[in-house]
């Protein structure tokens, strides 16, 4: 079992800047593929950015130039620094992992507000 611990939401001005850190514990050898989603209430959870263990990222258009993902694997913990916040990215933030094996664990939720 994987367990992931988020933190650094909370409110925002529009334009302004917040960054989330994640980290893996428990059984958190083999970490491939850790990420960020988010869902706002009645939505379905969208892919934000993804980060594979190598260094390869995969970002929602809709951050693309915005949002940055990066990890340490030494770590075992994942970033997304969150530049020029819109209402629009209000949401709860999820950190998602898989593992080589395919399995896969989310994180509790973190709530982003940005405020117009």
């Amino acid at each position: 079992q994987v367990q992931l611990v988020e933190s650094g939401g909370g409110l925002v001005q529009a334009g302004g800047s917040l960054r989330l850190s994640c980290t893996a514990s428990g059984d958190s050898i083999s970490l491939n593929i850790m990420g960020w989603y988010r869902q706002v209430p009645g939505k379905q959870r969208e892919l934000v950015a993804i980060i594979w263990r190598g260094g390869s990222t995969n970002y929602a258009d809709s951050v693309k130039g915005r949002f940055t993902i990066s990890r340490d694997n030494a770590k075992n913990t994942v970033y997304l620094q969150m530049n020029s916040l819109k209402s629009e990215d209000t949401a709860v933030y999820y950190c998602n992992t898989r593992r080589l094996d395919s399995s896969q664990y989310w994180g509790q939720g973190t709530q982003v507000t940005v405020s117009s």
